[in-house]
């Protein structure tokens, strides 16, 4: 449902991936809406059942890796083939790097906005609150841009969000925007030349921030 709630527009004719069994009660309210493709572990009987009263809804059965430390992602290049080691962890560590320190509570919603975001294709920022997703900013040329994006789609949800980014702020411009759209507090790899302007930036505002050392930019 949380899901479901992070975007209820777009997942109109979307696919679902869920790495575990689906039985007939998910099964019951995964019908109520267009999807295509459902990808999972595996499906009970009754839940196939279900499944059956959309014809054109394509079903595909897959294990999901438990352990990816050491698996590789292999990505086609003019003439070539890429060869890199999967991107298996969400941190190296956790660094609070401002006077606004986080609750216990706010770096987990922390950890929750950056696994999001890893995923998330790059320049990437995303919004989280209750550990729903409710602002993406994918694919963008830089940014700040990311997080406007972002801030759109979160609308009034991102006052008292926490902003995840896959890589480190260049400029401390998105700290301004992140203040003027309500964010509670901000995780993010760090390492830019500029990390002091951003700090700086956000103890100003009162906004927590943490660095995990790990960059998730997707090039």
């Amino acid at each position: 449902m949380k899901a479901y709630e992070s975007d209820p527009v777009s997942i109109f004719g979307g696919i679902i991936s869920i790495n575990g069994v689906i039985d007939e009660k998910l099964a019951s309210e995964m019908v109520k809406i267009f999807l295509e493709i459902v990808v999972a572990e595996g499906y009970t009987d009754k839940a196939l059942e279900v499944f059956k009263a959309k014809p054109n809804l394509r079903l595909l059965k897959m294990p999901f890796a438990k352990d990816k430390e050491n698996y590789l992602e292999c990505k086609s290049v003019d003439g070539g083939l890429l060869i890199q080691d999967y991107d298996a962890q969400d941190f190296e560590k956790l660094e609070v790097v401002t006077k606004t320190k986080p609750s216990k509570e706010d770096l987990e919603e922390l950890k929750f906005a950056m696994k999001v975001c890893k995923y998330t294709k790059s320049n990437a920022i995303v919004l989280t609150k209750d550990k729903t997703t409710v602002g993406v900013g994918p694919g963008q040329t830089n940014r700040v841009t990311a997080l406007k994006l972002a801030g759109n789609y979160a609308g009034d949800k991102a006052k008292g969000a926490y902003l995840g980014s896959d890589a480190f702020f260049p400029f401390d411009d998105c700290v301004d925007l992140a203040h003027e759209l309500g964010v509670k507090a901000i995780i993010q790899p760090g390492g830019s030349i500029r990390d002091e302007d951003s700090i700086k930036k956000c103890d100003e505002y009162g906004i927590a921030m943490v660095f995990t050392g790990m960059r998730h930019f997707k090039h």
